[in-house]
């Protein structure tokens, strides 16, 4: 990619857009902001391996040593860094990095930040399954493992280059659940450095201060809480107390409701033994069932924590931001000192507690008088267990007290299962468009932040065993200057660290497809719907007097909570029913993310399902598509026969019983029927014969009028700058670089011909799914093509008149909307070109392995079409062939050359053999319009110069029109056979295209009525008087050019000799 191989040579920051796509906010780089770090004469290009005084210096920074041997091993190498979140650590780091191994290393942070991060990389890297997505900008990304879901198929496997580089990677050094979240199928596809997962804080000099009251009230003493409902009981008690000494009530525990803080409530109540396996100790997972995919929602283990979850919300900060209007949130509420305590990730959790933290209380709002010598106001511990949880080894799946047996991994029978939220961050590399050469410096990046102090690691936290050691702990207790706040996050993270073998029993997310809208499922019926709707819209809460909420237990409380999980159960079918392959997909997908043993197939999870009678989960996953039932007859026979009797009979055995059963209708009552049935029918037939009438003439009308605007304007690259750039550069670029002439209007076209410019349009095929050209072969055809019609026509060697279109310069690359557009236009961009040269050397396809030559260009439809839309205006003079790179190897077009291009929609076209997934319409459909005007437009020049006794004059014309005559039904195909997918099922259809459009405009161009009125134009109907040659000799191009009676000197781009780069 251009931006890729960018000849700078300093890290450039760039704001990434996914509704811009590439725009550039800041060209200084990253590391050159600063002026004392780049007043040092480094000479890149230069760099010497051997200056080991220059080598020391710069590679074996913080005592590290990965980067000892790799001293300007990546000189002049360019990659990008996508990123959704900044941080100060990037610029010193890169910079660093640049200095030792010579790479340039621009990072670019998407528009929108975590919340857009997703979709930035199903755009950049290209969705599973789907070979041809993908942009391919950027070579590495910083991700989080639920986006990898959709795309780890288009990241690069990095279990190989982990093996290589264990001993700097140590990739079992890093928490097991960090580990679990970036592999997909055996393999990692990302390189965790951080970790998240929710824990808990308190306030210390508020429990100090309420610790006499507490247990004079409740007969019971104030102490950081071992189980969820221990935390639930505080929060309420605590609720109406004066926590900053202001005198008022404040609040219990605070919180920001979101899906994750609810999972850590059910997490330990669910995370248990394996149900399969009575003598395992540790739960797969709290989501789904790993045998039916039904949701873990039906169980009390689950309404517990909804219970419990409630009541804690209730004695919360929402019982006054939310009916206050406010976003019930603990960063705008733990500042105020009214928390008595606070959940939320690591992050977050350390600038809540940490003195002078982004959301610390301050002192005043704190009470530091009732701290006892050498505490700390500010404490971290690990999210409390549950003393009930599921036995998911008895068939009812009771909620029980925990034990040894029903859950093994329990201290003082507690079940603790922290919920891993969302990973953490993670590094990616691009697998598919990028170069091996991007990619090694990049992993050079990240095995290099390996070793590293993770206090110096853009955006890291924690999340090694090895960051636990006592130097690891004295490094953090002198970085923060507190030893108390240091010293509670290790005793955390030893116990959310610990491996299964050594008592761990981490959860983790939901990372499988679809995890966002899961997510956003749970969080409409649990916040928007429950937990924070107003009582009076079918929710919990009482905004005018929260007090008086729902209470749990309550008739009122019940009903709700079977609506919720009604709902919610309804919403999560609705999520499945939207993926590709449904909920059995789904299933197959989640048992891969939990690395279940043995791994089973779907026709293996369907025949399961069948052994265990459990019909209908084997209904509900749609198993009937996966298997065919007999196929099992010998191996389950009985099952079969219990699910569908008969199925596997054979002979005799297979005589179907018929049952007729007659029934005696009033035949009046028939009559009746029938008479209004048949009239209603009449009816329904208008209605749709006068719509489609409608149709029909509003498709003439825009064919018409397409003829006579653009939906994009025509942009083009001087002929000289073309042959300057050594290869086909990405729009974008050539736009914020002004190096593009843009032409507003077909008006603004036909005055640039008309001035003697020269407009030459390269049709080509893709070598590559996200390149057009990687290897060059085609544009160095291109530049051969430019040099030889110049020297063949005498046109100036600066080439000053000269203007190149070719799609991936000219068309808009990032922004899908506005390349919809420009493909719109395609037919008229062809058309209004004085030269048309197609360029198929013989290139091997750099993903598929093919030769794409002259043959496969000729089998895609979108070439044959621009063939056409060219050729149909300005006949084949000007139309050439270019194969290779010497002047030899561009030659015109044979006059004959056009028959086969004019079948159009024989073509290939990517969507078909895609069989429409993701879309609703198929590209030939879209060619209808610019097709059938340009057909008339030859129908009318050959009507209207007949008339005119011009008949020899047309013969080009009327050579088209005879090949058209003699294969109309194949050139303008009536219908088409379109297979589409609709909710997981492949359908087969017969689409309209052309229909009768044909014949209809023949009749009213015969009847004189060819044009519609255009207020825009002087004058309503074709312009007869002038025509004008477009670059051929003997081939009519009617109208003027487009419709225009007067060719205008001065357009909207300048006067006529005076087109300037935009």
């Amino acid at each position: 990619m251009t931006s890729r191989t960018s000849g700078a040579t300093s890290s450039s920051v760039r704001r990434w857009s996914l509704f811009t796509a590439l725009i550039l906010l800041l060209s200084n780089s990253a590391y050159a902001q600063e002026p004392d770090q780049c007043t040092e004469n480094i000479v890149v290009g230069g760099c010497d391996p051997n200056d080991e005084e220059y080598c020391k210096q710069h590679c074996e920074l913080f005592g590290t040593t990965y980067l000892r041997d790799k001293c300007c091993k990546h000189v002049a190498i360019n990659t990008n860094l996508l990123a959704f979140e900044e941080a100060d650590l990037w610029k010193p780091r890169l910079a660093n990095f640049h200095k030792c191994t010579g790479a340039n290393i621009h990072i670019a942070y998407v528009e929108g930040g975590e919340d857009a991060m997703e979709d930035a990389l199903k755009f950049d890297v290209g969705v599973n399954g789907d070979p041809t997505s993908g942009q391919g900008i950027y070579d590495a990304y910083i991700v989080q493992a639920p986006w990898l879901t959709s795309v780890f198929e288009g990241l690069e496997s990095l279990s190989e280059r982990i093996k290589l580089n264990d001993n700097v990677i140590r990739f079992n050094d890093i928490n097991q659940a960090s580990r679990s979240a970036v592999s997909f199928d055996g393999q990692v596809r990302a390189l965790p450095l951080d970790a998240d997962y929710i824990a808990m804080g308190y306030r210390q000099d508020v429990f100090n201060k309420h610790a006499s009251r507490y247990l004079e009230e409740f007969g019971e003493e104030l102490t950081v809480p071992r189980t969820i409902e221990e935390m639930v009981i505080i929060s309420e008690r605590l609720n109406g107390w004066d926590h900053n000494g202001d005198g008022e009530g404040d609040w219990g525990f605070c919180l920001t409701p979101q899906t994750n803080y609810f999972q850590a409530f059910v997490a330990p109540h669910l995370q248990t033994q394996l149900k399969d396996d009575k003598d395992a100790d540790t739960g797969q997972n709290i989501f789904f069932d790993v045998d039916t995919f039904e949701p873990l929602i039906y169980n009390d283990g689950f309404r517990k924590a909804v219970e419990l979850y409630w009541r804690f919300v209730k004695s919360s900060n929402c019982q006054y931001q939310t009916p206050n209007g406010q976003k019930c949130s603990r960063k705008t509420a733990f500042p105020t000192g009214r928390c008595a305590g606070v959940i939320s990730m690591p992050g977050t959790l350390t600038n809540l507690l940490r003195e002078g933290g982004k959301y610390a209380p301050p002192p005043e709002n704190r009470m530091d008088e009732f701290l006892e010598e050498g505490q700390y106001w500010g404490r971290r511990e690990v999210f409390p267990g549950s003393s009930m949880v599921i036995d998911w080894n008895s068939p009812e799946t009771p909620l029980v007290a925990c034990n040894d047996e029903t859950c093994p991994r329990a201290r003082n029978n507690v079940n603790y299962a922290p919920f891993f939220s969302e990973g953490g961050e993670s590094f990616g590399l691009n697998g598919k468009q990028s170069k091996p050469s991007a990619t090694d410096a990049m992993w050079d990046l990240f095995a290099w932040f390996s070793e590293l102090p993770v206090g110096e690691i853009p955006l890291a936290g924690t999340y090694r065993r090895s960051q636990l050691t006592e130097s690891a702990l004295d490094a953090l207790i002198e970085q923060w200057n507190n030893t108390i706040l240091a010293e509670d996050l290790h005793a955390v993270l030893n116990e959310y660290f610990k491996e299964e073998g050594d008592g761990g029993n981490p959860v983790q997310d939901l990372f499988i497809v679809g995890f966002t809208d899961y997510n956003k499922a749970l969080n409409t019926e649990l916040h928007d719907n429950l937990v924070l709707a107003d009582m009076a819209d079918g929710g919990l809460f009482n905004m005018a007097d929260p007090v008086n909420s729902v209470s749990v237990g309550s008739d009122l409380f019940e009903e709700r909570y079977a609506r919720f999980v009604k709902d919610l159960a309804k919403r999560y079918d609705d999520v499945n029913a939207n993926m590709d392959g449904g909920a059995l997909q789904q299933l197959f997908l989640w048992r891969g993310a939990l690395n279940l043993k043995p791994t089973i197939n779907k026709d293996e999870i369907c025949a399961n399902l069948l052994a265990l009678r459990d019909f209908t989960s084997f209904d509900k996953l749609e198993c009937n598509k996966q298997i065919v039932l007999r196929d099992l007859c010998q191996s389950q026979k009985e099952d079969v026969e219990a699910y569908m009797p008969g199925e596997c009979a054979t002979g005799d055995n297979n005589a179907t019983i018929i049952i007729a059963v007659l029934c005696s209708i009033v035949g009046a009552g028939l009559l009746v029927l029938f008479v209004y049935t048949t009239y209603k029918r009449y009816q329904s037939y208008v209605r749709i014969r006068n719509a489609h009438e409608q149709l029909m003439e509003a498709t003439l009308n825009e064919s018409i009028m397409a003829l006579r605007s653009l939906d994009y304007p025509l942009h083009l690259i001087y002929g000289s700058q073309f042959l300057k750039e050594g290869r086909l550069v990405r729009h974008e670029i050539l736009r914020n670089s002004h190096k593009l002439t843009v032409l507003d209007s077909l008006e603004d076209v036909d005055a640039f011909v008309a001035a003697g410019k020269q407009i030459v349009f390269f049709s080509h095929q893709w070598t590559a799914f996200s390149l057009p050209d990687p290897s060059n072969r085609q544009y160095d055809a291109m530049c051969v093509a430019v040099k030889e019609l110049a020297k063949q026509n005498g046109w100036d060697e600066s080439l000053k008149d000269v203007f190149v279109w070719v799609d991936f310069s000219c068309i808009p690359q990032s922004n899908p909307s506005t390349q919809k557009l420009a493909i719109r236009s395609l037919a008229a961009y062809a058309s209004s070109a004085t030269w048309f040269v197609i360029v198929a050397p013989d290139t091997e396809h750099a993903d598929l392995k093919d030769t794409c030559d002259l043959g496969t260009y000729q089998r895609r439809m979108w070439c044959r079409a621009e063939q056409v839309c060219h050729s149909m205006r300005n006949g084949t003079e000007g139309m050439f062939l270019a194969v290779g790179k010497g002047s030899g190897d561009l030659k015109r077009v044979r006059n004959d050359f056009f028959l086969e291009s004019l079948h159009v929609f024989h073509g290939d076209l990517t969507c078909c053999r895609l069989e429409h997934k993701g879309s609703s319409a198929c590209d030939r459909q879209s060619l209808v319009v610019p097709l059938l005007g340009l057909y008339g437009e030859l129908y009318r020049a050959a009507k209207e110069g007949i008339e005119g006794g011009n008949d020899e004059a047309l013969h080009s014309v009327k050579t088209f029109l005879r090949e058209i005559e003699s294969h109309q039904e194949e050139i303008f195909p009536k219908t088409f056979q379109r297979v589409m997918w609709r909710k997981n099922k492949r359908v087969v259809e017969e689409v309209l295209l052309f229909g009768d459009l044909i014949e209809r405009m023949k009749a009213r161009i015969d009847g004189g009525g060819a044009y519609v009125t255009d207020t825009k134009y002087d004058g309503t109907e074709s312009t007869k008087s002038s025509y004008v040659r477009h670059g051929a000799t003997d081939f009519i191009r009617h109208g003027v050019t487009h419709g225009v009676s007067n060719i205008k000197v001065e357009t909207a781009v300048g006067e006529l000799n005076d087109f300037k780069d935009t």
